[in-house]
């Protein structure tokens, strides 16, 4: 049985053409696609695993009905079936293909320029179209009734790994996976960044602001066996999906108060986060984006901890999101991208006290033609038990 929203027949045409007019732009006259989210991407399924799409015309499966366990060499021999030629110029998808299938390609393509079809795909997939956006609304609605129930879920003593574990369970009722796609080869994604205390003050293997004790050597980074305590800020970031769409939210929880210090930041953080929000709007570039976040905590006071304490401090305060985790746009500095409706990302301002605690707010928006649609539904306010 297969559960979830199909991906409409006009949708995925959608796709198909936003790719082939990347193929031709960039003079590629085929891309082979075998990336679990790309195939999803173009396919509405992952089963059967890989296809050549043409720069123009109909896509190729191996077995002209995209059959489980399709090699590359069986869809080498369909593409020279149904084509008059062989592409002489192929795109590949370089980012993440392994040595060993490029090699394959290479003798399964003889004679073929193989280059990079990878930024074809990523510029599709960067404008939502507003049925994407709707499965991620569905993702939203959900993910707000699991931030609800953080606080009956939270006791003193409960280690980071055990909240976790309970918020799971609830997220696992309502339909949400935590399996999360992530594309960066050396990047394990995983449901539950919750840094409560010193851990949010930790800094280590992620490139993130903040990356937390995690479980052991061999997983040093979100949550970890550190117990909650009262009066602590809990920094909890939650990245799941549903239906082969993601959502990343980042917010602030506590049991009691917090002091005054702690608090002041949760607020600074929901206030950067806010006034980025505002300014949100086509035309307007990424570097644009982080360089009035980088201002807003500067006036504010958290120069030093904004996005990482002195000497790890990251460089981008957003990243785009759907059927991976993290897509473009990414926005960073230096990046002069204009935001166009239908991008869709997580704005993530966090500050970082070093061996003390982590603030941060982060929530999933999308650029529409007049401004921008808070997709998050989770109130940006200090959470409390």
């Amino acid at each position: 049985m297969v559960h979830g929203p199909r991906v409409p027949a006009e949708e995925i045409q959608r796709r198909t053409n936003s790719v082939q007019k990347g193929l031709r732009d960039r003079g590629i006259e085929g891309l082979l696609v075998t990336h679990p989210a790309d195939f999803f991407y173009l396919s509405g399924t992952t089963r059967g695993g890989r296809l050549f799409l043409p720069c123009e015309g109909l896509p190729i499966d191996a077995d002209g009905e995209g059959g489980p366990g399709a090699g590359i060499e069986r869809i080498a021999d369909r593409v020279r079936d149904v084509l008059d030629r062989p592409p002489a110029i192929l795109g590949l998808e370089m980012d993440v293909l392994p040595v060993q299938q490029y090699m394959r390609v290479r003798r399964a393509f003889p004679g073929c320029t193989l280059v990079d079809g990878t930024p074809a795909l990523l510029e599709a997939r960067t404008i939502k179209s507003a049925w994407e956006i709707g499965r991620m609304d569905e993702v939203a609605e959900r993910t707000a009734q699991v931030f609800a129930r953080a606080g009956e879920a939270m006791e003193p003593g409960l280690t980071e790994m055990a909240f976790a574990g309970r918020m799971e369970a609830v997220a696992g009722a309502l339909g949400i996976s935590g399996r999360v796609r992530v594309r960066d080869h050396r990047t394990e994604g995983y449901p539950w960044h919750v840094l409560s205390g010193a851990s949010g003050g930790t800094v280590g293997v992620l490139d993130a602001p903040a990356t937390g004790e995690g479980t052991s050597p061999a997983f040093p980074c979100g949550a970890g066996y550190r117990m909650l305590e009262p009066g602590e800020p809990v920094m909890v970031d939650f990245a799941v999906q549903m239906g082969g769409y993601h959502m990343d939210e980042t917010r602030m929880l506590a049991m009691g108060s917090l002091s005054q210090g702690a608090e002041d930041a949760c607020r600074a953080a929901a206030e950067i986060h806010d006034r980025m929000m505002e300014r949100v709007e086509p035309g307007r570039t990424a570097d644009e984006l982080f360089r009035f976040s980088r201002d807003v905590a500067r006036a504010l006071g958290y120069e030093k901890s904004y996005l990482g304490p002195p000497g790890n401090k990251v460089r981008f305060v957003g990243h785009g999101i759907g059927v991976e985790l993290i897509e473009p746009p990414l926005i960073a500095l230096g990046r002069e991208d204009p935001l166009a409706p239908g991008m869709t990302f997580a704005l993530e301002p966090k500050m970082v006290f070093e061996g003390r605690f982590a603030a941060g707010v982060e929530s999933v928006v999308t650029v529409t033609e007049t401004g921008h649609r808070l997709i998050s539904r989770v109130p940006v306010g200090l959470l409390c038990a």
